[in-house]
């Protein structure tokens, strides 16, 4: 079941709780956070909260009202104790049929549900590109038709996330994970000027790797060409997806050749589970 807050209030997920011109549904004006839920609380969410603060600056929207976010945060919690996944979205709230802004205030959702975080993933490479000089590269906007099309796509084709390119021909990010492969004992992950997002499953691993021995790090630029993938299809490099609600999961499918666990993958995967229990908001 999912449980929503919206304004002060716990909505029904089939209650009417949004203006039919929040600006958020006419032209996807908004940003958004996906957190993980343990034991009933919101895995890392001061990082979150900086990240959509960071979000909507980059759109050029206020700042969201992080009291009233963290108000529904608690108030959906206590409602559903048992969900596995917890979103946030601001929108710039109510506006014009078209692309200028109002002055009106934001509006604030904040929703629950369940999850199965699955121990493995299965990948496609995307047909198309990500565009690392977009206006809104690196930001997590609620414009979100482009991973809605290639994710379709990558289901199609067997896989459970596609991951893109970026124009300059470099390996960017899943749809909505960050990428990390297996090269001569080392875990690398795409730089944030490839135009990925800087996640914060991403980040984490980055330091707490670092914390416990591991050999990771971020690449420098031009270090990760997308071809890179051959490499990963023919068993000479392993993959990682992390995000929020797959955690750090190694690949096992990509493009119609089956990969093996290598135990640097299985150990990352082991040092992120643990770190993420004893330390709920790191």
């Amino acid at each position: 079941m999912t449980v929503i807050w919206t304004e002060g209030r716990l909505v029904a997920p089939d209650e009417a709780a949004l203006s039919a011109v929040d600006h958020g549904i006419t032209v996807g004006d908004g940003v958004f956070e996906t957190c993980a839920v343990l034991d009933g609380q919101a895995f890392a969410l001061t990082r979150h909260l900086a990240r959509l603060g960071r979000s909507a600056s980059g759109m050029g929207m206020a700042a969201p009202d992080e009291q009233k976010v963290r108000d529904g945060v608690a108030a959906v919690l206590a409602a559903a104790p048992d969900a596995g996944r917890l979103r946030i979205t601001v929108t710039d709230g109510v506006g014009p049929l078209a692309s200028g802004r109002s002055d009106g205030p934001q509006t604030v959702i904040v929703a629950a549900s369940a999850a199965v975080i699955v121990p493995t993933g299965r990948a496609a490479r995307s047909p198309w590109t990500r565009n690392e000089r977009s206006a809104v590269a690196g930001l997590k906007t609620t414009s979100y038709a482009e991973n809605v099309v290639a994710l379709a796509d990558a289901i199609r084709k067997g896989a459970d996330e596609s991951v893109f390119a970026n124009t300059q021909g470099d390996l960017c990010e899943g749809t909505g994970s960050n990428v990390f492969l297996e090269l001569d004992g080392e875990l690398v992950t795409p730089p944030l000027s490839s135009g990925c997002l800087a996640g914060i499953t991403r980040e984490l691993l980055l330091e707490w790797g670092a914390e416990e021995g591991l050999p990771v790090r971020e690449a420098k630029d031009g270090e990760l060409p997308f071809s890179v993938l051959d490499q990963v299809a023919a068993g000479e490099a392993e993959m990682l997806l992390t995000g929020s609600v797959r955690n750090v999961q190694p690949t096992v499918w990509l493009d119609g050749a089956d990969l093996a666990i290598g135990e640097l993958s299985s150990t990352a995967r082991e040092v992120f589970e643990r770190l993420m229990r004893e330390r709920l908001d790191p």
